[in-house]
């Protein structure tokens, strides 16, 4: 893979509605913009940005996991933007078959599916990823999402791929619903 830049956002909640959190929570999302080297054209077979993949998930997944200082991953997500000239599949092919077991690894494991989001679009379109608890996905407290957005990507010739990670839920839930400490994480559900 060709990356010409990665980005990486740091976002600490200290304050919510007036309420201090405490411990703050951070969400971290990582991205790589690499060339497409399927843009402009239609591939058939697309295992070769499937078989990238691994490779570029362990980088970011790893570099997300570290601006946790420590702290155990509660959430995760992955996401990615095709520029103008790529299709939707390519993004799919970059973050489905395979991208999902480093991410995991870096994590420390998860049982929950991994939820994602996919656009297409040219440069500085946002991007939410969505996250929700690793080992729970029925967690509601935990379900949310971290926006990227960068200013010169993708071309037309590129991809954006992101992966987000936190460590907690949102600041001051209070919708109910399963909790953490009630979840079995066994199913990936519940």
């Amino acid at each position: 893979m060709d990356i010409r830049k990665l980005c990486t956002l740091v976002d600490e909640i200290r304050i919510e509605a007036g309420q201090t959190i405490a411990p703050p929570i951070r969400r971290v999302i990582v991205a790589a913009v690499i060339a497409n080297p399927t843009a402009g054209r239609y591939v058939a077979d697309l295992s070769g940005l499937s078989d990238a993949s691994v490779e570029l998930s362990a980088m970011l997944s790893t570099a997300a996991v570290a601006r946790l200082e420590g702290r155990p991953v509660h959430s995760y997500g992955k996401g990615g933007i095709a520029g103008m000239a790529g299709e939707l599949e390519h993004v799919a092919a970059m973050l489905h078959p395979k991208f999902g077991a480093p991410l995991r690894e870096a994590c420390g494991g998860g049982t929950s599916i991994i939820p994602s989001a996919k656009k297409r679009g040219g440069p500085g379109t946002p991007l939410d990823v969505p996250v929700h608890y690793k080992d729970a996905a029925f967690v509601r407290s935990h379900f949310d999402a971290v926006e990227l957005r960068i200013v010169d990507a993708p071309a037309d010739d590129e991809l954006v791929i992101a992966v987000a990670v936190t460590d907690g839920g949102r600041p001051l839930p209070r919708i109910g619903g399963l909790t953490i400490d009630e979840a079995v994480g066994e199913d990936g559900l519940r």
